[in-house]
């Protein structure tokens, strides 16, 4: 989709603009969090910046704008309908997408020509980040593509889930040259709080992939202990304490524990039904870009395997379950159990 004529009839002034502009593409449940953190704190750093917003589903921009306008009512925002209208307008443009094909899409069928249309100059001046979690080839050849145009990109996935994009507190594992790592910087510290340049394009999400790795496993084990623990008469706040201060502690314990009442004093995604968290066709899409990586390098991963195999259980047994935080794995274990069945993972070495 191209640019409105009426964009067109703007664009001398949206160009001269786009120094002080910046374009976020992607309005799900991290980037709203993640927009509203980096567009609220520009605003009191410079009272003069402008913003885009863009998302494929035009309510999610209407609701963004105008709660943005309703809270900052000194703001400039606009609603790009495109991507290429969003590259148009910003010098800085933010991407937080799906997963692989919208990266492809968004990039190769709007960013990257619109780059290659803009002067020399103004092309050179922009800066791209990506902060989808997508296979590492793709963002590779997107990051190529874009350095092509003549801009700078880095890959920069995030690790805090909704609760970090929330609070400002995110983890950005970054890829890129050293350059643009630096370009991105200010951007990424209004967002989030450790910043780590992880090496060249892809590198950010090399380590993305294998922190969710971990992640996804561990979520698993922890639903199994903490069901174990039910059926042996512990209460469950006990138990979340007890492993809390033990050598089995981990975030899936200590902050996103899958049982009510686990954890007092906090709000994990299960307290609310499983909602507001990290949903588990999310997860299940990162164990298979890690299972998918391990293929290409040869390295084993049967516990990587076993845990996509039981979110893809999950999902196709409980499809409620899908749009819900990956915790609800517990519930559905719990489920399992009272209706006497068993989880199966078939094992084979090759």
């Amino acid at each position: 989709m191209r640019p409105s004529p009426r964009w067109f009839s703007q664009s001398l002034n949206r160009l001269a603009m786009r120094p002080k502009s910046t374009s976020f593409i992607g309005l799900g449940r991290m980037g709203h969090e993640m927009a509203y953190n980096l567009f609220s704190k520009q605003l009191a750093h410079s009272s003069d910046s402008h913003f885009v917003v863009c998302d494929a589903i035009p309510e999610a921009s209407r609701r963004f704008y105008q709660n943005f306008l309703k809270q900052f009512p000194e703001a400039q925002i606009s609603i790009a309908a495109t991507p290429e209208e969003a590259t148009l307008a910003s010098q800085t443009v933010v991407t937080m997408l799906p997963s692989s094909p919208q990266v492809r899409s968004v990039y190769n069928e709007g960013i990257v020509p619109t780059l290659r249309n803009l002067p020399e100059e103004l092309a050179r001046n922009t800066l791209c980040i990506d902060s989808t979690t997508l296979d590492v080839e793709v963002a590779r050849t997107v990051a190529q593509n874009v350095i092509q145009s003549g801009a700078q990109m880095v890959d920069a996935p995030v690790s805090g889930g909704v609760t970090g994009a929330k609070a400002g507190t995110l983890a950005f594992l970054v890829g890129g040259t050293e350059s643009a790592f630096k370009y991105a910087h200010p951007f990424l510290s209004f967002m989030g709080q450790k910043i780590i340049h992880c090496g060249p394009s892809g590198a950010g999400l090399g380590a993305k992939i294998c922190n969710n790795l971990i992640l996804g496993v561990q979520q698993i084990v922890v639903g199994e202990a903490m069901l174990l623990g039910n059926k042996l008469g512990l209460d469950p706040a006990v138990l979340a304490s007890v492993v809390g201060s033990s050598t089995g502690n981990c975030w899936s314990v200590s902050t996103n524990n899958p049982v009510p009442n686990s954890l007092p004093g906090k709000s994990p995604p299960c307290e609310r039904d499983y909602e507001g968290g990290f949903a588990t066709g999310l997860m299940l899409k990162d164990m298979g870009l890690a299972t998918n990586l391990s293929s290409l390098a040869g390295t084993p991963l049967p516990l990587g395997e076993a845990a996509e195999h039981i979110y893809s259980q999950v999902i196709q047994e409980q499809p409620a379950l899908e749009r819900k935080d990956f915790s609800s794995v517990y519930q559905y274990l719990k489920d399992m159990s009272q209706q006497g069945k068993k989880v199966r993972v078939r094992y084979e070495i090759v």
